[in-house]
């Protein structure tokens, strides 16, 4: 085991001084630096970590001048696929999803992973999603509409109906569903109550975009995870009538959570992290 990973043995044999940072573009307006430092900062880890601005393009030439002071890198769009060639190797799930958030010193290069998979399965669960959940209904088909079809699968979720606007995006979802052995159903993006009044439902739509369901959100019945969240409650949020609600600080919140703990092998604290958040 090399000094880097060598780092993941407790307290007294965590590097001091490390580093890390989430990338992104635009990246100014992240909240990450606030929890993982909120995180730290509780851990007694005089670490770094700051919000870096790195496009798809740069990103081949700043993975390859990282040494071994990174302890791991926050990762969000456009990263969360172009980076999958260019590390060392990367997580079965995280290589499903075409998706990974999270970059990893192992061995003597790098490791993809995702935590947004563990930061909705965790909100959801905290938000009253009991165990195996019979039906959910994810609103969109992009990047985090495949990360909630897999976190659905970890509850055991029986039937899924993915809405989209695109067929072809539904279509996507629905072989991944295939891959990761959750039984995928596509459909219009057409408001219906048949389909907001499901166990779960998760909206991955921009906070407007949500809207036209809001009217017959007062029939639904099951938790809701809306992963927008400024501003916040969304016209969704706001009118649902179900048995729990959980929004996009929360994904936000456990997916750094799994992030801190997978950097720096400790366990962090969800509240004081949580407490760092802006209001």
């Amino acid at each position: 085991m090399n000094e880097r990973d060598g780092r993941m043995s407790g307290p007294s044999g965590v590097r001091a001084g490390l580093q890390a940072a989430v990338l992104g573009s635009p990246i100014a307006h992240s909240l990450s630096p606030a929890l993982h430092l909120a995180a730290y900062a509780s851990l007694g880890l005089d670490w770094s970590y700051r919000a870096i601005e790195v496009t798809e393009q740069a990103l081949p030439s700043f993975l390859a001048g990282l040494d071994d002071s990174w302890a791991g890198l926050s990762l969000t769009m456009p990263l969360k696929e172009c980076v999958i060639p260019l590390v060392t190797s990367v997580d079965d799930e995280a290589r499903h999803l075409r998706s990974v958030n999270t970059v990893l010193p192992v061995g003597g290069g790098w490791r993809g992973s995702n935590t947004d998979v563990y930061g909705i399965t965790e909100s959801l669960t905290r938000a009253g999603v009991g165990e195996a959940p019979v039906t959910a209904t994810v609103l969109g088909a992009g990047a985090t509409a495949r990360s909630a079809v897999a976190a659905l699968g970890r509850l055991g979720a029986q039937e899924v109906v993915v809405c989209a606007r695109r067929p072809e995006a539904a279509r996507e979802v629905v072989a991944l569903g295939e891959v990761l052995g959750v039984r995928v159903e596509p459909a219009t993006l057409d408001p219906s109550e048949k389909l907001v009044t499901a166990d779960v439902v998760i909206s991955t739509l921009p906070g407007d975009a949500g809207a036209p369901w809001a009217d017959i959100a007062r029939s639904a019945r099951g938790v809701l995870l809306d992963a927008s969240y400024h501003p916040w409650p969304t016209p969704l949020a706001g009118a649902w009538q179900g048995a729990g609600i959980a929004s996009g600080r929360d994904m936000l919140l456990w997916q750094a959570v799994e992030q801190v703990r997978l950097m720096t092998g400790l366990e962090p604290a969800p509240a004081v992290m949580s407490a760092a958040l802006p209001a």
